[in-house]
């Protein structure tokens, strides 16, 4: 069965959010940072990183993701990749990511 354009997109933009707490998470933990400590660096509070590295947060802002990038020594790259892309993604997914898009209804 086929899903509506709606259900389409709103599962797009759950893998959007998801896509970007995961990645500022990931980040984070590989640079060896609390949230409390990642804050510190960008002259922020903790809750800030808790509810960016939260896939139901909607306020993620490219001003706030290069800070994030600058603080982790890291620069942040912006792509396009196409609608269509299927495959390796949900394979590599992590439980984490499985977690909250079965709790998003995604699954």
């Amino acid at each position: 069965m086929g899903k509506s354009a709606g259900a389409r997109r709103d599962i797009a933009n759950a893998r959007i959010k998801l896509d970007v707490a995961q990645m500022i998470y990931d980040a984070r933990t590989k640079a060896g940072l609390s949230q409390r400590e990642l804050a510190e660096r960008i002259g922020s509070r903790q809750s800030v990183i808790a509810r960016l590295e939260d896939a139901d947060y909607r306020g993620h802002s490219l001003s706030m993701l290069q800070r994030i990038g600058i603080a982790l020594g890291q620069q942040l790259e912006l792509r396009f990749v196409a609608a269509n892309r299927r495959g390796p993604r949900r394979a590599g997914e992590s439980a984490r990511q499985k977690r909250v898009l079965r709790r998003a209804g995604c699954r």
